[in-house]
């Protein structure tokens, strides 16, 4: 009987680490579309997206750590209009000839309870890196339905000025305001 209880503790000791275990979950590029949108000469707000997204999402649950790595293909802007999506990866906006990317790398996430409810990095846009907050709006953490896989999905937002990324022609006119919204969905490894 000892001799059990002894070896059911050292099993449980051996295995309590890799219960708490970081997951890294892969960015599902057919479910992650950020979009950012901006008042239009006063007149309306425009609302554009990002087709190609990929990164990762490294998440320790017992920890209540978790660390958030998001590349976007720049020269994926779809505005709707091609003329307008050369516009804007032109070299007044997003200068993507120069700078294919943006990038978010968190450095830091607060948690309130199991979920996250905003995280703090360094966004790249046009080459010039600012901090920002993203706060999560929702969160989701499950097994996917389909997949069969454990999964994880957010809804975050940010607000940022585009003339601290050298993207600010035609501000006022059109808002120096900008606000991003980045949903994610990802596949644990």
């Amino acid at each position: 009987m000892k001799k059990t209880l002894a070896s059911l503790a050292i099993a449980s000791l051996v295995a309590a680490p890799a219960f708490a275990a970081p997951e890294t979950y892969v960015i599902d590029g057919t479910h992650t579309f950020p979009r950012f949108e901006y008042n239009h000469l006063g007149y309306s707000t425009q609302v554009q997206r990002f087709t190609k997204t990929s990164g990762t999402v490294v998440w320790d649950r017992a920890a209540k750590t978790a660390s958030i790595d998001i590349v976007i293909d720049a020269k994926s802007v779809d505005t709707g209009y091609a003329v307008f999506n050369e516009h804007i990866q032109g070299p007044d906006y997003l200068d993507t000839a120069n700078h294919p990317t943006a990038t978010f790398k968190s450095t830091a996430v607060q948690f309130d309870g199991d979920r996250p409810a905003s995280i703090d990095g360094n966004l790249t846009i046009k080459g010039v890196t600012r901090p920002v907050t993203l706060t999560v709006t929702s969160f989701q953490a499950m097994p996917h339905p389909m997949l069969k896989k454990p999964a994880i999905g957010a809804n975050a937002v940010t607000r940022i000025k585009r003339s601290e990324f050298n993207a600010g022609k035609n501000a006022p006119y059109v808002s120096d305001e900008v606000t991003i919204h980045i949903p994610v969905e990802a596949i644990q490894k």
